[in-house]
């Protein structure tokens, strides 16, 4: 059983940066991809960045690129995501997740992708 919990969100004004980090349990972290979606009130559950087993691929939502980076530390079995130029619109609880194995990396943008989810951190941007 594969445990992530994330930290790091907090309450930002506009243009300003956090870090989440998501911790994973088991020895295993480095076989996975990981991703990060995010669900603001009232909407469904969004992509925002994938990364893949060895960390020399990354994808990212449109909206992101250029502003959030997804990193990862298999020594540490963790998963970060460093968010910079905060937007009022990335307000959110943002959540970590294991990926499962897939044929495509495209598939990473997908949800149903990820095995495993952390209990989400909420990040707050003020405007």
């Amino acid at each position: 059983q594969v445990q992530l919990v994330e930290s790091g969100g907090g309450l930002v004004q506009a243009g300003g940066s956090l870090r989440l980090s998501c911790a994973a349990s088991g020895r295993t972290f480095s076989l996975y991809a990981m991703g990060w979606f995010r669900q603001a009130p009232g909407k469904e559950r969004e992509f925002v960045a994938a990364i893949n087993r060895s960390g020399d691929r990354t994808d990212y939502t449109d909206s992101v690129k250029g502003r959030f980076t997804i990193s990862r530390d298999n020594a540490k079995n963790t998963v970060s995501l460093q968010m910079n130029s905060l937007k009022h619109e990335d307000t959110a609880v943002y959540y970590c997740a294991q990926g499962k194995f897939v044929l495509y990396w495209r598939d990473y943008v997908n949800q149903r992708a990820y095995e495993y989810w952390g209990q989400g951190t909420q990040v707050t941007v003020s405007s």
